[in-house]
């Protein structure tokens, strides 16, 4: 028997959803069956008709083709015929989710949010462009070994045992190179006006 071919009659529960599942938790026989013919005749052509309405996006569609038929499996009696009702629910949970999106402020991206937070409170960009210019500078200034290995501890994250495989050398020398690696940025920075 069809979806679209039941017929129904006036309903003398008025709460039938909660009487259509079993004790067990699962769907009765004949409700199951009703779901899945209704979900066989309806459920393509629905779709194709939400994802015009959600603007080609497949996902947002399947959410609403969903919804939709739990909406009819959950008030079977609403609705006959069946296609213009289940076309009316879907509508309308697209104009709904529309409405919602619209309420609510945009959202930030990932890359707006990285640079607001690098940015420190109270300085403005072109402070923190003269200063990364000045700690450029005084890197710089470093000998070649003190900064490769700044560059391989702290720029590119490695310990110290990676940093001297790296460039070749024990780690018992990364270690005093790094240390007096720093102490020389610190006194290049302090020439430059910048306190670390």
């Amino acid at each position: 028997m069809s979806w679209s071919s039941r017929k129904r009659g006036p309903r003398t529960d008025p709460d039938r959803s909660a009487h259509r599942v079993t004790d067990k938790g699962t769907l009765s026989t004949a409700d199951e069956e009703l779901l899945r013919t209704l979900y066989a005749e309806r459920a393509g052509a629905l779709f194709h008709y939400v994802l015009r309405l959600a603007s080609g996006d497949w996902q947002w569609a399947e959410d609403v083709v969903q919804e939709t038929l739990l909406r009819a499996w959950q008030h079977p009696a609403a609705f006959d015929p069946a296609r213009a009702w289940l076309c009316t629910v879907a509508r309308r949970l697209v104009i709904d989710a529309r409405r919602a999106r619209q309420s609510r402020p945009a959202e930030a991206g990932g890359e707006v949010l990285e640079r607001a937070a690098e940015q420190k409170p109270g300085k403005d960009e072109i402070e923190q462009a003269l200063r990364s210019w000045a700690v450029a500078e005084a890197v710089r200034s470093l000998s070649p070994d003190h900064r490769v290995v700044l560059l391989e501890t702290y720029y590119r994250g490695r310990t110290m045992a990676e940093a001297a495989r790296v460039l070749g050398i024990p780690l018992g020398t990364v270690k005093p190179r790094t240390y007096y690696a720093l102490h020389a940025l610190r006194l290049a920075l302090q020439k430059r006006g910048i306190e670390p």
